[in-house]
C-alpha cells in the first residue's frame, strides 16, 4: 500500500514538472487570437486594445519579429466631414502622423471632406494604405490653386502605397471647363489642376474608386514603377475639355484592369517614357479612345514601348485605338498590341496619325518624325460611325513599319462596308481582314501574308 502511494506521488511530480517546463517555452499557437482569420505562411496577427495590430512572423532563425498596423482616422485629427468646411489641415495632420509611424499605417476617410490643393509627401517610415470610403470634394475657388495651378491631390515620393476603399474623388471641374480656351476660343489657354496625381510612387496599388469631374486630367501616374490599377470608374461629361481618364507618363511596369472610363478626352493616354503597360477589361465611352501619344511635340525625342491592350469595349467614342505623333519629333512608339476589342459606333476605330496637330494655327510640314513600328491589331470587330474605319496617315520620311492586321471585321454603323485609308505604311494581313487598303502601289505576296509598301 505504501509502495502504491509512493508511485502515485512520483507520477504526479513528473506530470507537474513536464507541464511547468512546457509553459517556459512560448507556444506559437498562443499568439493567435481566438477565431482569427489572419493565418498565412507562419504569420499571425493579433489586435490590441489601442487599435494597433501586431504582426508577428517567424524569420529563418526561428526568432519572432514584430511589425505593427495602426489606424489613423482623419476625423480624429479635426476633420468635420460635412462637405462644407475646409478639412485640408486635418488631412495634413493625419498624413504627418501616418507617414511617421514605424509600421503599416491605415488612413481612414469615411465622410464627405472639402479639400484645397494638398500634397502627401514621402518618403515615409511606414507602408501606408489610404481607405477612402467617403467623398473627397475639390474646392472650386480658383484662387485656392494660385500656388500650384496644376495639381489638386498629389502623392509624392511614396513607396508601397495603396489607395482604395470604394469612395469618390470629385474634382468639381465645371468652373475650369467654363474658362477653357477649348470651350471659349476668346480665352487664353491655361492649365487646370489634375485631380489625382501619383509622382515617383513605386509599388503602388490604386483600386475600387470613383473619380469624377476632374478639373482637367482625372488621374496621372508619373515617374513611377510597378503599379497596379483596378476597379476604377472615371466619369465626366462628353464635352468637358482635356479631361483624360488615366494618364501615364514615364512609368514602367503598370497594369490597368477592370475599369470603366467615360470622359471628354482620352480614356487612357500613354506618353513619353512609358514601358511595359498592359490594359485589360477596359470599357471606354464617351471619350477619345485609348491613345499612345501625342509624342514628339516641339521637336522632342520621346519613346513608348511594350504596350498591350487586351480586352476592351469602345462605345460612341471619337477614336478607338490611336497612336498620334507630331511632325518634327523623333524617337519611337514600338512593340504595341491591340487585341480582342469591340467597337460600337466609333468614329475612328483604328488610327495612326503621324501628322497630329492640336493647335489653333496650322502645323508646318517637317522632315523628321517619331518612328512607329511593330504594331499588332488582332481580333477587332464592330461598327464605325465614319466611312473610314481604319486610317494610317504615316510619315513619308519615316513610314510606319511592321503593322500587322489579323482577324479584323469593321462595318459601317447601320450596315454597309467601311473603308480603309493607308499612306506610307508597311502593312501585312493575316486571316480575314475587312476593310482593306486599296493600293495602286506595288504589292508583294509572301506566303499567306500580303505586304504593302
Amino acid at each position: 500500500m505504501a509502495l502504491q502511494k509512493y508511485l502515485s506521488f512520483i507520477t504526479i511530480m513528473i506530470c507537474f514538472v513536464v507541464c511547468y517546463s512546457s509553459t517556459l517555452q512560448e507556444d506559437p499557437l498562443s499568439l493567435i487570437v481566438e477565431d482569427s482569420p489572419y493565418i498565412n505562411d507562419g504569420t499571425f496577427i493579433k489586435q490590441s486594445k489601442d487599435h494597433v495590430l501586431g504582426l508577428r512572423r517567424f524569420d529563418k532563425s526561428g526568432e519572432i519579429s514584430l511589425n505593427s498596423f495602426k489606424t489613423f482616422n482623419v476625423d480624429d485629427f479635426g476633420a468635420q466631414g460635412d462637405g462644407k468646411n475646409d478639412d485640408t489641415q486635418a488631412f495634413n495632420k493625419v498624413w504627418e502622423a501616418a507617414c511617421s509611424w514605424k509600421g503599416t499605417a491605415i488612413v481612414l476617410a469615411q465622410k464627405n471632406y472639402l479639400l484645397k490643393p494638398i500634397t502627401f509627401s514621402g518618403p515615409c517610415k511606414s507602408n501606408i494604405e489610404v481607405q477612402i470610403s467617403g467623398t473627397l470634394d475639390a474646392s472650386n475657388n480658383p484662387s485656392d490653386y494660385n500656388e500650384d495651378p496644376t495639381h489638386w491631390l498629389m502623392f509624392d515620393s511614396i513607396q508601397k502605397l495603396t489607395v482604395k476603399g470604394g469612395g469618390t474623388i470629385n474634382g468639381n471641374g465645371n468652373i475650369w471647363w467654363q474658362n477653357s480656351c477649348k470651350k471659349n476660343k476668346k480665352l487664353p489657354c491655361k492649365n487646370a489642376p489634375t485631380a489625382l496625381t501619383f509622382y515617383k510612387c513605386n509599388n503602388l496599388v490604386v483600386k475600387d474608386l470613383t473619380i469624377k469631374d476632374g478639373q482637367q486630367i482625372h488621374f496621372t501616374i508619373q515617374d513611377s514603377s510597378n503599379v497596379i490599377v483596378s476597379g476604377l470608374t472615371v466619369t465626366a461629361p462628353e464635352d468637358s475639355p482635356n479631361t483624360d481618364g488615366i494618364h501615364v507618363t514615364n512609368t514602367q511596369n503598370i497594369r490597368i484592369s477592370s475599369s470603366t472610363i467615360g470622359t471628354g478626352d482620352d480614356c487612357i493616354s500613354i506618353v513619353d517614357g512609358s514601358k511595359n503597360l498592359k490594359a485589360t477589361d477596359i470599357t471606354c465611352g464617351p471619350g477619345h479612345g485609348i491613345s499612345i501619344g501625342s509624342l514628339g511635340e516641339g521637336g522632342s525625342k520621346e519613346f513608348v514601348s511594350g504596350i498591350t491592350v487586351n480586352g476592351a469595349k469602345f462605345s460612341g467614342t471619337t477614336n478607338g485605338v490611336r497612336i498620334k505623333t507630331w511632325q518634327g519629333g523623333s524617337g519611337s512608339a514600338s512593340n504595341i498590341k491591340f487585341h480582342n476589342i469591340q467597337m460600337d459606333n466609333v468614329t475612328n476605330p483604328i488610327i495612326i496619325d503621324q501628322n497630329y496637330c492640336d493647335q489653333q494655327t496650322p502645323c508646318q510640314k517637317q522632315k523628321s518624325a517619331v518612328q512607329i513600328r511593330n504594331v499588332l491589331y488582332q481580333n477587332i470587330k464592330g461598327t464605325s460611325a465614319s466611312d473610314v474605319a481604319m486610317q494610317f496617315d504615316c510619315s513619308q520620311n519615316f513610314p510606319c513599319q511592321g503593322i500587322v492586321l489579323q482577324n479584323i471585321n469593321l462595318q459601317l454603323e447601320g450596315g454597309g462596308e467601311a473603308k480603309a485609308s493607308c499612306n506610307n505604311v508597311k502593312l501585312s494581313y493575316r486571316g480575314n481582314v475587312s476593310p482593306r487598303c486599296s493600293y495602286i502601289e506595288e504589292m508583294h505576296e509572301i506566303g499567306s501574308n500580303r505586304f504593302i509598301v
